[in-house]
């Protein structure tokens, strides 16, 4: 499969071999009727590859309906997955499909399946089995030729340990799986990703493409990620509507990229992978050294700042400053010798 896919939920593949594996799978199973199970953390794309499993299938030109069912409460979802018929409750005027019928010959991708009520999954399990609906209201069964693909980002398994999700219904989803990594355990396709997104929206506004910063390059490939490939595209598209200086640099991003949290850390000690020390090296590397300055000279101020505002950081202490920087304690005890830092 190649690297870039167009469209509107477009994946940009790049050399992490889990990713590459997983979309080797959609393209054997896309041809398929089996029921497809996607699990992954919030944001890591689970309606992307049940996009792409749809289009590789013989379905491709029928619906893809996409459904959240953490949008519904318990007394909505049926009427919201099956239909109703008129009169059915309340407020309902008139007959309704539901979304197993609207996704009729297509894709059903139902999102969250997780937060199914359980006395709704006795119902969609008889739905998966019979390849029948019943309408709210009604007593006839409707016939649908559906591919249900659904998405969870919790352990299903241990729900079902726990009482709160049916054995039977998981077994029936749980035919065709796929595990997506969050986007911290493959940052080797971040660059990819980055140029992809910046792209889309930097054309969105008829502009060229801004050239990234080597810094905040490696800001955003030393960032964890916690929304996964969903942060990432919101974080880039907020960078190409703000960006005005033809150039994306520091000051483009966020304080929350600049100075993220660490649970270890006190909270007046940001210890992320680029803190205070970290962005003021990454100003330095964002300028030009002063005009006739050597560049082993240019590099020891650098160091000597980086390690100086550690320190300060870390309040003196030494083995916090070499955590901050990503350094043994006995390298960072170098180098302050070597570059002579403030504070050794």
């Amino acid at each position: 499969m190649s690297g870039r896919h167009d469209g509107p939920d477009a994946v940009v593949l790049g050399p992490n071999p889990r990713m590459r594996a997983i979309f080797d799978y959609i393209e054997r199973v896309g041809p398929g009727r089996g029921t497809v199970l996607v699990t992954g953390e919030s944001g890591t794309g689970k309606e992307v590859v049940a996009r792409a499993v749809h289009r590789g299938s013989p379905r491709r030109d029928r619906p893809f309906v996409a459904v959240s069912c953490a949008l519904f409460t318990e007394s909505l979802i049926e009427a919201e997955l099956f239909g109703h018929e008129r009169g059915a409750f309340t407020g309902a005027t008139a007959a309704r499909a539901g979304r197993f019928e609207m996704a009729e010959g297509g894709t059903l991708f139902l999102d969250d399946i997780d937060d199914v009520p359980l006395s709704m999954q006795v119902k969609l399990l008889r739905a998966l089995q019979n390849r029948t609906v019943e309408r709210l209201g009604g007593s006839r069964a409707i016939p649908v030729d559906v591919r249900v693909i659904a998405g969870t980002k919790r352990d299903l398994r241990q729900m079902v340990a726990d009482g709160r999700f049916r054995e039977d219904l998981f077994y029936r989803l749980h035919v065709l799986a796929i595990d997506l990594p969050p986007l911290r355990e493959r940052r080797e396709d971040l660059p990819l990703l980055i140029d992809h997104f910046l792209g889309r929206f930097f054309a969105r506004r008829g502009a060229e493409l801004a050239p990234v910063s080597t810094a905040v390059m490696a800001t955003l490939l030393a960032y964890d990620w916690p929304g996964n490939v969903r942060e990432l595209e919101n974080t880039c598209e907020r960078i190409a509507e703000s960006c005005v200086c033809g150039h994306v640099r520091l000051g483009c991003l966020g304080a929350s990229l600049l100075f993220p949290p660490s649970i270890d850390a006190p909270p007046s000690v940001a210890t992320g992978p680029l803190t205070t020390a970290s962005a003021a090296m990454a100003d330095d590397l964002d300028n030009a050294p002063a005009p006739g300055l050597p560049l082993d000279e240019h590099l020891r101020r650098v160091e000597a700042r980086l390690i100086t505002e550690a320190l300060a950081a870390s309040r003196g202490n030494k083995s916090h400053a070499a955590r901050i920087l990503g350094v043994k304690r006995s390298t960072l005890g170098d180098r302050i010798a070597r570059c002579g830092a403030v504070g050794a």
